[in-house]
């Protein structure tokens, strides 16, 4: 997917991929890692329920097909 740097710097990340990350209005972390720029949801969502840690709800459902491409992915 292509988007576009404004004069100002700005960058417009498509609706589609904030859903998937589960963005959402307010800060990000910006890291540059080599000649990337990695961006992270400021502050952690994540909470620790039992010994494991647990996003909170929203963003895409996930089906068992989802998943399992997801561990593949992670696999390789």
């Amino acid at each position: 997917m292509i988007t576009t740097i404004d004069k100002a710097g700005r960058v417009v990340i498509p609706q589609e991929l904030r859903a998937q990350v589960g963005f959402v209005p307010g800060p990000v972390q910006v890291t540059v890692l080599g000649n990337s720029i990695q961006m992270e949801q400021a502050g952690s969502r994540l909470r620790q329920v039992g010994g494991h840690l647990l996003l909170p709800a929203g963003g895409p459902s996930l089906s068992p097909d989802d998943v399992r491409d997801l561990r593949l992915a992670d696999q390789r």
